[in-house]
């Protein structure tokens, strides 16, 4: 099942983010690919977020929950850029637990490039197309 992902982060669960049924609560979730996302820019592509003329917003996100995970479970977040467009990315997630390979969790999510300054889209700029390019492709 993790076939075509190339990048990946693990996390542990911790006590603060269990719900009164013992199971992560479902909001978690979206934290655990927020960071996952964010190192998969970081120690993937390389690139320095906050430092660079590329910063990148949620503009929609769709969560298919397959199983519960739990306090103390080691969990890997399976990251890929299925596609980039004009000014925005679509990103493939999966969660699973360690030592499993069906899904916990499923997710799409899909950023557009980010201008500070104009508060608004702007086109995913060519060295960040170039990266996810290269490395989705395993150059």
């Amino acid at each position: 099942m993790t076939i075509g992902y190339r990048f990946s982060h693990r996390l542990k669960v911790r006590y603060s983010e269990i719900d009164g049924q013992k199971i992560v609560f479902n909001a978690h979730y979206l934290t655990y690919i927020d960071v996952a996302v964010t190192e998969y820019f970081q120690e993937g592509l390389k690139l320095e977020l906050g430092q660079s003329d590329f910063d990148f917003v949620l503009a929609k996100s769709t969560l298919e929950y397959k199983k519960s995970a739990q306090l103390n479970d080691w969990l890997t977040i399976w990251c890929k850029m299925s596609k980039v467009g004009k000014t925005s990315m679509t990103m493939n997630c999966m969660i699973t637990r360690e030592g499993e390979e069906d899904p916990i969790l499923l997710a799409e999510i899909i950023y557009v490039s980010y201008n500070e300054e104009t508060k608004s889209s702007q086109p995913v700029p060519d060295f960040v197309r170039t990266r996810i390019e290269a490395f989705e492709n395993g150059s």
